[in-house]
């Protein structure tokens, strides 16, 4: 019962990237790539790489979540272990028992063609599919304008960068303001990506980049493994068979 409970309270801190909406849209922790912040990569619309994520809530709390990143036309599929996450708001001991319960690798992949995202658990080999929540993940890209200002010159990790201040409209006339920091040698790509307010703030570092297309296999939830209709329903069933807690509901 505690390893359910301590899985609960990782998910209503929005620890496990599927069930997150950072930036100006959310305030969860993992990665948005939909909508505004897909207009930032410009013409790289098709890359990996390393990526690590930083997100605060202006009241000292925070978190720093590395993972593996891939991203096709809007699709992106993000891969993390949670030994590796690191903030204030990591419960102790939260990464070690995660490992024991099989739930330390989590992907998150995002397809807002189908407006969908699926959360998938290897060492569980299963996955929840989930409509999208955030509108704006699964919004036409030629509905959002962009406006650029350069604020000056920074280098980032070794490249050399154009600072700039990106304003993305969507169709409504709403504001996602974000700077970022474009390396002159990988084709002006993003290598710093901070989105925000006073209240949140989200920090996409970026190193590693290869521009070579991502295989589409990486974007499906990976096939024999169970399927649920939710986290939570997964995340219950799954645990009660560790546990030996009786007959779990069937899944949908």
């Amino acid at each position: 019962m505690k390893k359910l409970l301590l899985l609960t309270t990782l998910i209503s801190l929005g620890l496990a990237p599927a069930f997150a909406q950072p930036g100006p849209h959310g305030g969860g922790a993992g990665p948005n790539l939909g909508g505004a912040i897909n207009k930032l990569f410009g013409a790289n619309q098709s890359f990996s790489a390393a990526m690590e994520f930083q997100a605060g809530d202006g009241n000292g709390g925070n978190i720093s979540m590395p993972g593996k990143l891939s991203f096709d036309g809007g699709k992106s599929r993000f891969e993390m272990n949670m030994s590796e996450i690191k903030g204030s708001q990591m419960p102790a001991n939260a990464a070690q028992q995660m490992k024991a319960m099989g739930m330390d690798t989590i992907i998150s992949i995002s397809r807002p063609d189908l407006k969908l995202t699926y959360a998938v658990y290897p060492g569980l080999n299963c996955f929840a599919e989930m409509a999208a929540k955030d509108p704006s993940v699964s919004a036409n890209p030629d509905d959002y304008k962009v406006e650029t200002t350069e604020l000056g010159k920074e280098a980032v990790d070794g490249h050399d960068c154009v600072k700039n201040k990106v304003t993305v409209t969507d169709k409504d006339g709403s504001k996602t303001d974000s700077t970022v920091w474009n390396a002159t040698d990988l084709k002006n790509f993003p290598v710093k990506i901070v989105t925000g307010d006073a209240t949140h703030t989200a920090t996409m570092l970026f190193k590693n980049i290869s521009f070579t297309k991502p295989a589409a296999s990486l974007f499906e939830p990976p096939s024999g493994f169970t399927k649920y209709n939710d986290p939570q329903t997964m995340v219950q069933t799954e645990m009660m068979k560790k546990m030996g807690g009786g007959v779990p509901p069937a899944p949908h």
